[in-house]
């Protein structure tokens, strides 16, 4: 049995699987006149080929019971896929390194402060969207474009890997 705690999510920690999308300790420059803060290119949307575009798109979901088995994870071979929670919550996150299928002892779990946001980059391994509040919504950055772009891994059923709330 693999069981996942979740650890508080940080740039450093994160940085094999992509990139944390927040303002905390980050640089930035004025605009507008002096009004505005710009924290600039705090993370870059991968598309495969010359032809895909850059989507943006809303999910809402719904938190999962806990502690919650986790079956399965999904990567995008073609192109990043950034989440910005946009009602504040913190939300779970579960990755395992790019690779041909996820090796379960690399799996790990984090938790965000419900102020940022992620960019998997490509290829790498995650559960989909794991909100902790009853209903939530998300800023999806993704790619859109000619083939397959999301590939399902199942873990065979006597795999035992649990997250737990955070």
């Amino acid at each position: 049995m693999l069981t996942l705690k979740p650890q508080p999510l940080t740039a450093e920690a994160f940085a094999p699987y992509g990139d944390v999308i927040e303002t905390r300790d980050r640089d930035f420059f004025m605009i507008n006149k002096g009004n505005t803060r710009r924290y600039h290119r705090l993370a870059e949307v991968s598309l495969g080929k010359q032809e895909d575009t850059a989507i943006i798109s809303i999910f809402t979901t719904k938190a999962y019971p806990m502690p919650m088995p986790i079956s399965m994870l999904e990567r995008h071979p073609l192109g990043s896929q950034a989440f910005i929670p946009l009602n504040g919550e913190p939300f779970l996150i579960v990755v395992a390194p790019p690779g041909d299928t996820p090796e379960i002892s690399k799996i790990q779990a984090f938790i965000t402060d419900g102020q940022q946001g992620i960019n998997y980059h490509t290829g790498v391994w995650h559960h989909p969207v794991i909100s902790c509040a009853a209903q939530d919504s998300f800023l999806v950055i993704d790619r859109a474009g000619e083939g397959h772009n999301c590939d399902e891994h199942d873990f065979p059923a006597d795999t035992a890997i649990e997250l737990l709330p955070a």
